[in-house]
């Protein structure tokens, strides 16, 4: 009898484990983020729809969960291309991309699970060549505005080819040769020599126009004194004389350190005998 009991005892635990493997198999979870597709052995492979977050059910040994990351995912691609005028250049381009939700049946068909990375370094250093191949060195620089947003708008349209969004397209690093970054830096100390030497020049234009008015005021001073000299005769040089003392005075008056003494009884105010 116990025998019996424990054979029953090992078949209920062994149909326990069975119906929890089955249940296992059969319920997969999708993460936040990510959707399922379900490969069906029957129904012609993946199927045109996707599931969302949370746990669903599948028949275990005929359908499979294959589970892709839908969230916006940061890239960096970097290449060496060449100028219009063949100057060489180091790039980098950081892309933002994540797929189009309702293609990604056509997208693991087509691409399997690591799309991104069979999609977006070719299509940028294609797109990187083609666009800086139309300007010269000097025009990255002048132009970078124009230039990035040429980049970002033929990323997007390649991408859209391949059901990928770009949420953001920017350039993070430029980097010439070495030769050329010493002839532009070259090219720039040499226009700011230029311009310091225009400003010399533009200084001793003024000060020489500054030295020309005052000598033709001096001289026209000098005439005037002239010609009042020769209406007045001395008048006009006792009056600057008047002039010239009445101002050396006020002076005198208002230091401290100079005192007066009168020059008729000074040796009264001294308290000094006149006779020693």
């Amino acid at each position: 009898m116990l025998s019996g009991i424990a054979g029953n005892f090992i078949k209920l635990s062994g149909a326990v484990s069975l119906g929890a493997w089955g249940i296992n198999q059969a319920v997969y979870t999708v993460e936040p983020g990510h959707r399922a597709l379900i490969y069906d052995r029957f129904s012609g492979g993946i199927q045109e729809y996707t599931k969302g977050e949370g746990a669903h059910f599948l028949i275990p040994g005929i359908q499979r969960a294959v589970i892709m990351d839908v969230r916006t995912q940061p890239r960096t691609i970097s290449t060496v291309t060449g100028t219009k005028d063949l100057q060489r250049v180091n790039l980098s381009l950081r892309v933002l991309s994540r797929p189009e939700i309702a293609q990604l049946p056509n997208l693991y068909k087509e691409l399997d699970v690591d799309y991104i990375e069979r999609i977006l370094p070719s299509i940028g250093n294609e797109v990187l060549k083609a666009v800086v191949a139309k300007y010269n060195a000097d025009q990255l620089l002048l132009l970078w505005d124009q230039i990035s947003r040429e980049i970002r708008e033929s990323m997007t349209n390649r991408c859209q080819n391949f059901n990928l969004v770009l949420d953001d397209v920017s350039i993070t690093h430029l980097n010439f040769s070495k030769d050329f970054a010493k002839a532009i830096e070259d090219k720039q100390v040499a226009e700011q020599m230029s311009e310091r030497a225009k400003f010399i020049v533009a200084k001793s234009e003024q000060e020489k126009l500054a030295l020309i008015t005052r000598s033709e005021g001096d001289a026209e001073a000098a005439k005037l004194v002239s010609e009042a000299l020769k209406k007045a005769g001395k008048g006009m040089l006792e009056l600057r004389r008047i002039e010239v003392a009445q101002t050396i005075a006020s002076n005198l008056a208002r230091n401290r350190n100079v005192t007066y003494l009168p020059s008729g009884n000074s040796s009264l105010l001294l308290n000094i005998p006149a006779n020693q």
